[in-house]
C-alpha cells in the first residue's frame, strides 16, 4: 500500500500529533493554535483531510495517526528521488555527498549502512 502524501503544513500538524497521540481535537486545536497560529477551523479541517486520506483517524473526538512519521519520511525521499533523480540512489547520494560537509566519521556510518 502506497503512503498516501502529507503536504508542508500537514506534516507540520503531523509532528504535533506523533508526539502527542493519542489525542483529543480540543487539545489539537489549542496546539495548533500555539505552535501554527491555525484556527479552530483550520485544525478541523486539517484532520477530516488527513482522515479522508487515510493519514489519521479521528475517533469520537481522539485522534490518532495510521501513518507513523518514519513511513511519512519514507514516503517523501522516494519521491523526491523519483522526481529528481529519476530513482537513482546513487545519483541521490552523490548530490547529497556534495553538498554537506561530513565528518569522516559521518561517512564511515554511510558506508557501514550502504554494506549492510
Amino acid at each position: 500500500m502506497d503512503t498516501p502524501k502529507i503536504f508542508e503544513s500537514e506534516y507540520r500538524f503531523c509532528l504535533i500529533l506523533w508526539e502527542r497521540e493519542p489525542v483529543t481535537t480540543t487539545e489539537l486545536v489549542r496546539l495548533c493554535q500555539e505552535r501554527l497560529g491555525w484556527k479552530r477551523t483550520t485544525t478541523y479541517t486539517v484532520i477530516k483531510r488527513l482522515g479522508e486520506r487515510g493519514v489519521v483517524r479521528n475517533d469520537n473526538g481522539v485522534v490518532t495517526a495510521l501513518i507513523s512519521r518514519e513511513e511519512a519520511q519514507v514516503s517523501e525521499i522516494d519521491e523526491l528521488m523519483e522526481k529528481k533523480f529519476q530513482g537513482s540512489l546513487p545519483a541521490f547520494l552523490a548530490a547529497f555527498a556534495r553538498r554537506q560537509d561530513l565528518s569522516p566519521e559521518e561517512v564511515e556510518e554511510i558506508r557501514r549502512i550502504i554494506e549492510k
